[in-house]
């Protein structure tokens, strides 16, 4: 891609603060950009990259007031990370597509091929299959029995997808997710543990999308559920009957333990340990490695293990910084006490 300041900012609805005339040929970190990139400022803790980057062009914020002078050429737009969003989809939307079945690759008997799809090499389709439009199941994809998979699917290379799940539209998955493995489910018996069979399936409700080698567990009955829009970071791993409200973040190494459900526009950090059949409710923000054992209500920010209010946590972190000096202090004390006490004695 190679464009003018000017051209892209009548692209975004930005205005130009600097030389229009200036050529963008790629993109980069503020912090790592060169001549010919173009950068975007959105979080304040980059604000000083602004006066010493060396990109050709920065995205900002509408009111952004610069403190000294910026030798980049400024465009200025509402969002900056959502217009570099918008133009990353565009660059990656201009790659050649994919289409055809190549070989060798299996295709079970009575299966409709639309003519639009992408087979890769070596990816298998089970019995009863349902494929949508504008599928793209890269090399090397299981795509098991009855599986339904909706219009403009993406299956990168290695995703296994077990029987009677189903796939929404415009859902993506990483590579190596697996969709409907078996929940963890044993039954002690005699000293030894028997396995409960998992009957259930896995639902994903349209624009989901699935991080690489992320597992997302059949319901024992039922189903596992990811409503619309939820998106899942890479190692993440959802247990039987779980369910996720849609919108749904969740950053890496999340554990979500069975029949937990969680409600919608939640924010996960990474490594939060979610215990079962617990509810959690809408809107609320989960910081990272925090340790989630009971319900919680909506609208709540929480962090630690046990999860506690964001303020409690700090306050608790704020005490135990402090508590070598509390432990001198009041030994100081004591020992002032006790020479007190033996002067009385005397």
């Amino acid at each position: 891609m190679e464009i003018s300041a000017g051209q892209l900012a009548a692209i975004v609805h930005g205005t130009v603060d600097g030389d229009s005339a200036v050529i963008i040929n790629g993109f980069a970190k503020i912090e790592e950009a060169h001549e010919g990139d173009l950068t975007f400022l959105a979080n304040p803790k980059y604000t000083n990259f602004v006066y010493s980057t060396k990109a050709s062009v920065i995205l900002v914020r509408k009111n952004f007031e610069p403190e000294e002078a910026v030798k980049a050429t400024m465009i200025r737009v509402e969002d900056p990370y959502a217009t570099l969003a918008e133009l990353l989809n565009f660059v990656n939307g201009q790659r050649a597509e994919k289409m055809g079945v190549e070989q060798p690759s299996y295709v079970s008997e009575g299966v409709t091929v639309p003519s639009d799809i992408y087979l890769g090499a070596f990816a298998y389709i089970g019995k009863g299959v349902t494929l949508g439009k504008h599928v793209k199941i890269y090399p090397q994809c299981y795509v098991g029995d009855n599986v339904k998979i909706g219009d403009d699917v993406i299956l990168y290379p290695g995703v296994k997808i077990y029987h009677d799940c189903v796939i929404g539209n415009k859902c993506i998955l990483q590579g190596g997710a697996v969709i409907g493995g078996d929940g963890f489910g044993f039954a002690p018996e005699n000293g030894e543990y028997v396995k409960i069979s998992q009957i259930g399936n896995v639902v994903l409700e349209d624009n989901v999308e699935i991080g690489a080698n992320t597992t997302v567990d059949r319901a024992t009955m039922g189903s596992t559920i990811i409503h619309h829009g939820v998106k899942l970071d890479n190692l993440i791993q959802v247990a039987h009957n779980v369910e996720i409200g849609e919108s749904t973040v969740m950053a890496a190494q999340v554990g979500i333990a069975g029949s937990t459900k969680i409600g919608h526009h939640n924010m996960v950090g990474g490594q939060v340990g979610f215990a079962g059949h617990i509810q959690i409710g809408d809107n609320n923000q989960f910081g990272a490695q925090s340790g989630v054992p009971n319900s919680v209500a909506s609208g709540k920010a929480v962090i630690g293990s046990p999860a506690i209010n964001g303020r409690d946590f700090a306050r608790q972190v704020f005490y135990l910084k402090n508590i070598g000096e509390m432990y001198r202090d009041i030994r100081d004390m004591k020992s002032r006490l006790e020479k007190i006490e033996k002067e009385k004695e005397k």
